[in-house]
Protein backbone atom coordinates (compact mmCIF):
# COMPACT_ATOMS: atom_id res chain seq x y z
CA UNK A 1 0.00 0.00 0.00
CA UNK A 2 1.63 3.38 -0.83
CA UNK A 3 2.96 5.13 1.99
CA UNK A 4 1.46 8.46 0.36
CA UNK A 5 -2.25 7.04 1.05
CA UNK A 6 -1.45 6.63 4.84
CA UNK A 7 0.06 9.86 5.07
CA UNK A 8 -2.95 11.22 3.48
CA UNK A 9 -5.51 9.80 5.72
CA UNK A 10 -3.61 10.76 8.86
CA UNK A 11 -2.95 14.36 7.83
CA UNK A 12 -6.70 14.91 6.23
CA UNK A 13 -10.04 14.83 8.63
CA UNK A 14 -11.19 12.71 10.16
CA UNK A 15 -8.08 11.12 10.60
CA UNK A 16 -6.11 14.27 11.86
CA UNK A 17 -9.50 15.47 14.09
CA UNK A 18 -9.46 12.41 15.73
CA UNK A 19 -5.59 12.29 16.71
CA UNK A 20 -6.44 15.91 17.99
CA UNK A 21 -8.95 14.29 20.44
CA UNK A 22 -6.45 11.51 21.34
CA UNK A 23 -3.68 14.19 22.06
CA UNK A 24 -6.04 15.89 24.27
CA UNK A 25 -6.89 12.65 26.56
CA UNK A 26 -3.13 12.45 26.83
CA UNK A 27 -2.39 16.01 27.39
CA UNK A 28 -5.12 16.24 30.04
CA UNK A 29 -3.14 15.84 33.26
CA UNK A 30 0.23 17.25 31.54
CA UNK A 31 -0.68 20.46 29.96
CA UNK A 32 -4.73 20.95 30.45
CA UNK A 33 -5.00 24.33 28.63
CA UNK A 34 -3.44 22.56 24.93
CA UNK A 35 -5.84 19.96 25.66
CA UNK A 36 -8.83 21.79 26.06
CA UNK A 37 -7.31 23.34 22.72
CA UNK A 38 -7.16 19.54 21.15
CA UNK A 39 -10.24 18.68 21.76
CA UNK A 40 -12.41 21.62 20.85
CA UNK A 41 -10.12 21.85 17.34
CA UNK A 42 -11.36 17.66 17.08
CA UNK A 43 -14.91 17.65 18.08
CA UNK A 44 -15.59 21.19 16.45
CA UNK A 45 -14.25 19.73 13.33
CA UNK A 46 -15.83 16.55 13.49
CA UNK A 47 -19.21 17.86 14.16
CA UNK A 48 -18.35 20.68 10.80
CA UNK A 49 -17.94 17.89 8.95
CA UNK A 50 -21.02 16.08 9.32
CA UNK A 51 -23.18 18.67 8.87
CA UNK A 52 -25.02 18.63 5.21
CA UNK A 53 -25.22 22.55 5.60
CA UNK A 54 -21.27 22.35 5.40
CA UNK A 55 -21.46 20.48 2.36
CA UNK A 56 -23.50 22.71 0.35
CA UNK A 57 -21.22 26.08 1.14
CA UNK A 58 -18.12 24.15 0.59
CA UNK A 59 -19.39 23.00 -3.04
CA UNK A 60 -20.64 26.08 -4.37
CA UNK A 61 -17.06 27.33 -3.19
CA UNK A 62 -15.43 24.36 -5.95
CA UNK A 63 -17.98 24.01 -8.09
CA UNK A 64 -17.16 26.63 -10.64
CA UNK A 65 -18.13 25.14 -13.91
CA UNK A 66 -21.61 25.10 -15.49
CA UNK A 67 -23.50 21.87 -16.40
CA UNK A 68 -23.73 20.96 -19.58
CA UNK A 69 -26.66 21.32 -21.67
CA UNK A 70 -28.95 18.63 -22.40
CA UNK A 71 -30.16 20.49 -25.95
CA UNK A 72 -25.86 21.03 -26.30
CA UNK A 73 -25.17 16.65 -26.81
CA UNK A 74 -26.22 16.13 -29.80
CA UNK A 75 -24.01 18.69 -30.94
CA UNK A 76 -20.63 17.76 -29.18
CA UNK A 77 -19.38 16.18 -32.08
CA UNK A 78 -18.94 19.09 -33.94
CA UNK A 79 -16.65 20.50 -31.00
CA UNK A 80 -14.94 17.65 -29.73
CA UNK A 81 -13.13 14.88 -30.80
CA UNK A 82 -13.69 12.27 -28.01
CA UNK A 83 -15.31 11.89 -24.40
CA UNK A 84 -12.58 11.09 -21.57
CA UNK A 85 -13.88 9.49 -18.03
CA UNK A 86 -11.68 10.02 -15.05
CA UNK A 87 -11.80 6.98 -12.76
CA UNK A 88 -13.39 7.36 -9.44
CA UNK A 89 -12.00 4.06 -7.37
CA UNK A 90 -13.48 1.05 -7.40
CA UNK A 91 -15.43 -1.68 -4.83
CA UNK A 92 -13.62 -4.62 -4.07
CA UNK A 93 -15.05 -8.61 -4.90
CA UNK A 94 -18.71 -7.75 -4.82
CA UNK A 95 -20.05 -11.16 -4.21
CA UNK A 96 -23.41 -10.31 -6.25
CA UNK A 97 -21.27 -9.18 -9.16
CA UNK A 98 -18.32 -11.52 -8.26
CA UNK A 99 -15.96 -9.29 -9.22
CA UNK A 100 -14.90 -5.53 -8.41
CA UNK A 101 -17.09 -2.76 -9.33
CA UNK A 102 -16.98 0.81 -10.14
CA UNK A 103 -17.47 3.39 -7.00
CA UNK A 104 -20.19 5.19 -6.41
CA UNK A 105 -19.16 7.83 -7.84
CA UNK A 106 -17.65 6.11 -10.86
CA UNK A 107 -20.80 5.18 -11.68
CA UNK A 108 -22.27 8.28 -11.85
CA UNK A 109 -19.71 9.28 -14.58
CA UNK A 110 -20.23 6.44 -16.57
CA UNK A 111 -24.09 6.76 -16.80
CA UNK A 112 -23.94 10.50 -17.52
CA UNK A 113 -20.39 9.60 -20.22
CA UNK A 114 -22.85 6.77 -21.82
CA UNK A 115 -25.79 9.52 -22.41
CA UNK A 116 -23.06 12.01 -23.78
CA UNK A 117 -21.83 8.86 -26.23
CA UNK A 118 -25.08 7.92 -27.63
CA UNK A 119 -26.39 11.27 -28.23
CA UNK A 120 -23.11 12.60 -29.70
CA UNK A 121 -21.51 9.37 -31.63
CA UNK A 122 -18.73 10.14 -29.55
CA UNK A 123 -15.70 7.28 -28.96
CA UNK A 124 -14.75 7.26 -25.08
CA UNK A 125 -11.53 6.93 -23.31
CA UNK A 126 -11.50 5.62 -19.56
CA UNK A 127 -8.49 6.31 -17.22
CA UNK A 128 -7.44 5.08 -14.36
CA UNK A 129 -4.70 2.54 -13.51
CA UNK A 130 -4.51 0.19 -10.20
CA UNK A 131 -6.32 0.45 -7.33
CA UNK A 132 -3.65 0.44 -4.49
CA UNK A 133 -1.30 -1.71 -7.04
CA UNK A 134 -3.75 -4.88 -7.74
CA UNK A 135 -5.57 -5.45 -10.96
CA UNK A 136 -7.59 -5.21 -12.70
CA UNK A 137 -7.35 -1.32 -13.28
CA UNK A 138 -10.24 1.58 -12.48
CA UNK A 139 -10.34 1.51 -16.73
CA UNK A 140 -11.03 -1.87 -17.34
CA UNK A 141 -13.48 -2.21 -14.42
CA UNK A 142 -15.15 1.08 -16.00
CA UNK A 143 -15.06 -0.20 -19.88
CA UNK A 144 -16.64 -3.54 -18.79
CA UNK A 145 -19.57 -1.78 -16.85
CA UNK A 146 -20.13 0.45 -19.90
CA UNK A 147 -20.06 -2.89 -22.33
CA UNK A 148 -22.36 -4.39 -19.88
CA UNK A 149 -24.54 -2.26 -18.78
CA UNK A 150 -25.01 0.77 -21.47
CA UNK A 151 -23.70 -1.37 -24.96
CA UNK A 152 -21.02 0.83 -25.43
CA UNK A 153 -17.59 -0.53 -26.30
CA UNK A 154 -14.58 2.09 -25.52
CA UNK A 155 -12.01 2.91 -28.02
CA UNK A 156 -9.14 3.52 -25.50
CA UNK A 157 -7.77 2.56 -22.08
CA UNK A 158 -5.65 4.51 -20.14
CA UNK A 159 -4.47 2.16 -16.95
CA UNK A 160 -1.16 3.81 -15.55
CA UNK A 161 -2.33 6.62 -13.66
CA UNK A 162 -2.73 7.46 -9.70
CA UNK A 163 -3.76 10.61 -9.81
CA UNK A 164 -5.66 13.40 -11.65
CA UNK A 165 -2.31 14.68 -13.10
CA UNK A 166 -1.47 11.23 -14.03
CA UNK A 167 -4.97 10.61 -15.77
CA UNK A 168 -4.11 13.25 -18.09
CA UNK A 169 -0.50 13.08 -18.41
CA UNK A 170 -0.96 9.27 -19.45
CA UNK A 171 -4.32 10.02 -21.40
CA UNK A 172 -2.17 12.66 -23.88
CA UNK A 173 -0.13 10.11 -25.66
CA UNK A 174 -2.78 7.88 -26.34
CA UNK A 175 -5.14 10.36 -28.22
CA UNK A 176 -2.67 12.30 -29.46
CA UNK A 177 -1.58 9.47 -31.59
CA UNK A 178 -5.07 9.30 -33.14
CA UNK A 179 -5.25 12.89 -33.81
CA UNK A 180 -7.50 13.84 -30.88
CA UNK A 181 -7.43 17.50 -28.87
CA UNK A 182 -10.71 18.45 -28.18
CA UNK A 183 -12.10 16.67 -25.57
CA UNK A 184 -15.35 16.40 -23.50
CA UNK A 185 -14.07 16.17 -20.06
CA UNK A 186 -16.95 14.06 -17.18
CA UNK A 187 -15.90 13.80 -13.66
CA UNK A 188 -17.31 15.19 -10.48
CA UNK A 189 -18.71 19.19 -10.24
CA UNK A 190 -16.09 19.82 -7.60
CA UNK A 191 -13.50 17.84 -9.36
CA UNK A 192 -13.50 19.61 -12.60
CA UNK A 193 -11.95 23.05 -12.14
CA UNK A 194 -8.29 20.65 -11.09
CA UNK A 195 -9.06 17.88 -13.84
CA UNK A 196 -9.69 20.59 -16.44
CA UNK A 197 -6.25 22.69 -15.65
CA UNK A 198 -4.57 19.33 -15.79
CA UNK A 199 -6.12 18.32 -19.63
CA UNK A 200 -5.26 21.77 -20.70
CA UNK A 201 -1.80 21.46 -19.35
CA UNK A 202 -1.93 19.02 -22.08
CA UNK A 203 -2.78 21.08 -25.14
CA UNK A 204 -6.32 19.36 -25.08
CA UNK A 205 -9.20 21.94 -26.00
CA UNK A 206 -11.83 20.80 -23.14
CA UNK A 207 -15.07 20.99 -22.48
CA UNK A 208 -16.86 20.15 -18.87
CA UNK A 209 -19.21 17.69 -18.66
CA UNK A 210 -19.70 18.10 -14.52
CA UNK A 211 -21.60 15.97 -12.64
CA UNK A 212 -22.54 15.34 -9.11
CA UNK A 213 -23.06 18.99 -7.84
CA UNK A 214 -23.31 19.21 -4.05
CA UNK A 215 -23.59 22.77 -3.94
CA UNK A 216 -27.66 22.63 -4.23
CA UNK A 217 -30.37 22.75 -1.06
CA UNK A 218 -29.87 20.29 0.64
CA UNK A 219 -33.33 19.71 1.36
CA UNK A 220 -32.72 18.14 5.03
CA UNK A 221 -35.34 19.23 8.13
CA UNK A 222 -33.73 22.34 9.85
CA UNK A 223 -31.78 23.21 6.59
CA UNK A 224 -28.57 20.65 7.29
CA UNK A 225 -27.77 21.73 10.72
CA UNK A 226 -28.57 18.18 12.19
CA UNK A 227 -25.17 15.74 11.91
CA UNK A 228 -25.35 13.45 9.18
CA UNK A 229 -22.90 10.43 8.49
CA UNK A 230 -22.88 11.01 4.35
CA UNK A 231 -22.28 14.23 5.28
CA UNK A 232 -18.68 13.34 6.66
CA UNK A 233 -17.66 11.28 3.44
CA UNK A 234 -19.08 14.13 1.16
CA UNK A 235 -17.15 17.28 3.32
CA UNK A 236 -14.18 14.66 3.48
CA UNK A 237 -13.61 15.04 -0.41
CA UNK A 238 -14.35 18.68 -0.89
CA UNK A 239 -11.31 19.11 1.60
CA UNK A 240 -9.65 16.72 -0.24
CA UNK A 241 -10.15 18.35 -3.75
CA UNK A 242 -9.51 21.93 -2.11
CA UNK A 243 -6.34 20.97 -1.42
CA UNK A 244 -5.77 19.27 -4.48
CA UNK A 245 -6.65 22.93 -6.48
CA UNK A 246 -4.28 24.57 -4.04
CA UNK A 247 -1.32 22.11 -4.82
CA UNK A 248 -1.60 21.49 -8.49
CA UNK A 249 -0.10 24.44 -9.48
CA UNK A 250 2.55 24.33 -7.09
CA UNK A 251 3.46 20.85 -7.73
CA UNK A 252 3.33 20.67 -11.59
Amino acid sequence: MPIRYIIKQIILPPGILLLLLLLAWWLHRRAPRLAVLCFVAGFGGLWLMSLPVVVEWAARGLERESPLAESDWAGLAQRADAIVILGAGRERGDPAWGEDQPGIMAMERLRYAARLAKASGLPILVTGGLHYGTPPSEAAIMADSLSHDYGIEVRWREERSRTTWENATESAPILKADGVTRVVLVTQAAHMPRSRWSFERQGFEVITAPIGFLGVPNGRPLGGWLPESKAVWQNGMLLNEAVGQLAYPLFY
